[in-house]
């Protein structure tokens, strides 16, 4: 069983080290365009398995793309930041077209895996590599709803001095200040949050989510990495152990909470086949209208990539 990680920065080395380290296929190829650094990382994390205690192999490659061939799970981690001085609009063409070729090398050598989408803008990424595949929606995810999820629960466990483990959550909507979190359905051991905090503490860690890879950003000068490596990662493994978990993911929807024809994350449920269904929640006037925020937001990024393409 091989899965493939294209992107060697910090977040597909982090993400190629979790799946090693978690053995969840027995290769892990790390592939990168910046001669010899996948191939430093892997060797590095390859190293580390006597140690960690694993057997999964990691294999380097500079571009070649015909070490991929055969992924079950190919995750897509490549793209630019966004530098001084550079548009919105700058980042998704430059970015699209990464994500364009890499979609194109992965359906050439591996045309059944299930592709999952790390480069940003997440929801607009995941729509490119979605048409360029022409494959089914179901195998084409983007990785977003696990990491804010991910903040949201750390961020409230630290609030409520508990462990995180006993905190579910859910978040839909776009990867960004526009995401919609569902405190209605946050439990704590099983107790609705709402329990357990006040409204305007519960409020604060919710904007907090909102701006989470933003606070890190201003902190380090570049984005996050260790969270959004092994989210991707815990993604990967839910697929290829057909586990069937409960995830928030970015995918097309069509037809779902009224939506058509728009890359939002929403609750699905995650096994061999990638995406096996999509989850509607009941969600209440107040959560549709954020909801329908989100959906705008992204369409019209969405149409900024439309306008690239055309």
């Amino acid at each position: 069983m091989k899965i493939t990680v294209v992107g060697a920065g910090n977040v597909g080395a982090t993400c190629a080290d979790v799946l090693a380290y978690r053995e969840v296929a027995n290769e892990v190829i790390l592939l990168d365009i910046k001669e010899g650094v996948a191939e430093g990382k892997a060797l590095d994390i390859w190293q580390k398995s006597p140690i960690n205690l694993y057997d999964t192999r990691t294999v380097g490659s500079t571009s070649d793309y015909s070490k991929t061939a055969g992924s079950e799970v190919v995750i897509i981690t490549s793209g630019l930041p966004r530098k001084p001085g550079m548009s919105r609009d700058d980042l998704i063409e430059t970015n699209a077209g990464i994500v364009k070729t890499v979609t194109e090398n992965v359906v050439k050598h591996s045309p059944d895996a299930i592709i999952i989408v790390v480069s940003n803008p997440l929801d607009v990424m995941t729509y490119q590599a979605h048409i360029t595949s022409e494959m089914p929606r179901a195998k084409v995810m983007g990785m977003a709803g696990i990491l804010d999820t991910a903040r949201y629960r750390a961020f409230l466990a630290e609030a409520l001095n508990v462990s995180p483990k006993d905190i579910q959550a859910v978040l839909m909507g776009g990867h960004g200040d526009t995401m919609v979190p569902l405190p209605r359905y946050t439990t704590v051991g099983g107790i609705p949050v709402t329990e357990l905090i006040d409204e305007e503490s519960l409020n604060a860690i919710i904007e907090r989510t909102k701006f989470g890879g933003g606070e890190l950003v201003k902190l380090m000068g570049t984005s996050a990495w260790y969270a959004p490596g092994a989210a991707a990662a815990q993604m990967a493994e839910a697929i290829v152990r057909d586990q069937r978990r409960v995830f928030p993911v970015c995918i097309k929807l069509e037809g779902e909470y009224g939506i058509d024809d728009c890359y939002l994350g929403v609750p699905v449920i995650l096994g061999k086949n990638g995406v096996e269904k999509v989850i509607e929640l009941d969600l209440n006037e107040a959560e549709k209208a954020l909801l329908e925020d989100s959906r705008g937001h992204v369409k019209e990024v969405m149409a900024v990539l439309d306008k690239i393409n055309s």
